[in-house]
C-alpha cells in the first residue's frame, strides 16, 4: 500500500476551512485520497480528517509545521499530522481472562492491527504460553491489594522502558491511579463489559442478570481519572432472553468484547479518531 499523510484537525466551525485546507495540500502537489468532516452545532467545532498522498508533495512532511501554521492561527486550529506508514507501538495490560488479549494477536498477527507490541504485562501468569506463542516478551507484575502502587510503579517502569505510543487494556482487572492515567492521556484504551453508561464498575453481568435487561452490550473507551467516564469510542449491543442465563450473559458478552476493543484500537491505529470534550468522532 502507498503511504499517505493523515491531516486530522479541530476549529471553531466558520466558512472556508475545508476550502483552505484543500487547496493548501493542491498548491503543495498533494492527491487528497480521503476527506471526512464533521461539525458540531453545540460547541461551534468544526473536526476534519484529511488523508492525502504525499508522493509529489514538495513540502517534507518534516517541514509540514512551519508551513500550515499560518492557516492553523487564522483558524485557531488544533491539529497533528500522521503517516501511514508509521507503526506505532502498543503496550497490552492484561489479567486472567485471554479473550480479548487472544485476538488483539490474532489480528496483529494476521496484518489488520498495523503495530509492534513490545510486551504484555499482566498481574497473573496465566497467558505467559500464549505471549510465548506469539513471541512477546510478557512479564508478570502480581498486585497485592496492600500495595499496589509498588505493582503500578513497577508496571509504569516497564512501560517507559519500552515506549510504547498507547496502552490497551485486554480486561485487565485494576483500577488504575490517576499517575498512571495522566502519563498516558488519551491514550489508553479500556474495554468495559457493559454498555455504559449503564452497570458501571465491577461485575456489570452480574448487575444486568439481576436487573432483567434485553439487551447485553460493551463499550472501549479511553481512560479518564474518572472511572469508565472516558470518551467512548465503540459500542455494540447482543440481544438477550429470559431464557439466558448468567453463563451465557457471560459467554455473549465475551464475544463481543473482544471485537469492540480491537475494532476500537484499529481504529486508534489508522488515526481515525478525533477527541472534544468527553466525546470522539470516528471517521470511517
Amino acid at each position: 500500500m502507498k503511504t499517505s499523510a493523515i491531516l486530522l484537525l479541530s476549529c471553531p466551525d466558520r466558512k472556508g476551512v475545508v476550502a483552505t485546507i484543500a487547496d493548501f495540500v493542491f498548491r503543495h502537489g498533494g492527491n487528497i485520497l480521503h476527506a471526512d468532516e464533521h461539525a458540531d452545532e453545540e460547541s461551534n467545532l468544526f473536526l476534519m480528517r484529511v488523508e492525502f498522498d504525499p508522493a509529489d508533495f514538495d513540502i517534507p512532511l518534516d517541514d509540514f509545521r512551519k508551513h500550515i501554521s499560518p492557516i492553523a492561527e487564522k483558524f485557531e486550529m488544533t491539529w497533528r499530522l500522521a503517516r501511514s506508514d508509521y507503526r506505532p507501538r502498543m503496550a497490552i495490560l492484561v489479567s486472567k481472562y485471554d479473550h480479548c488479549l487472544v485476538d488483539l494477536l490474532y489480528r496483529h498477527k494476521s496484518g489488520e492491527l498495523n503495530c509492534d507490541i513490545p510486551l504484555i504485562i499482566s498481574n497473573h501468569p496465566d497467558n505467559q504460553p500464549m505471549a510465548d506463542f506469539y513471541k512477546i516478551p510478557y512479564f508478570t507484575v502480581p498486585v497485592p491489594k496492600d500495595n499496589k502502587r509498588d505493582a503500578e510503579q513497577k508496571i509504569l517502569a516497564l512501560l517507559r522502558q519500552a515506549q510504547p505510543d498507547f496502552v490497551v487494556l485486554a480486561r485487565y482487572m485494576q483500577i488504575l491511579t490517576n499517575e498512571f492515567v495522566n502519563e498516558y492521556p488519551h491514550r489508553i484504551i479500556n474495554i468495559h463489559h457493559s454498555f455504559l453508561p449503564a452497570f458501571i464498575g465491577a461485575k456489570p453481568y452480574h448487575q444486568a442478570f439481576a436487573r432483567g435487561v434485553k439487551l447485553i452490550g460493551a463499550t472501549s473507551h479511553y481512560v479518564t481519572e474518572v472511572l469508565d467516564d472516558g470518551p467512548i469510542i465503540e459500542q455494540d449491543v447482543v440481544r438477550i432472553s429470559h431464557r439466558d442465563s448468567l453463563d451465557d450473559l457471560l459467554q455473549k458478552g465475551r464475544d463481543l468484547e473482544k471485537v469492540i476493543l480491537s475494532r476500537a484500537v484499529r481504529w486508534h491505529i489508522e488515526n481515525r479518531i478525533l477527541l472534544y470534550g468527553n466525546k470522539t468522532v470516528v471517521f470511517d
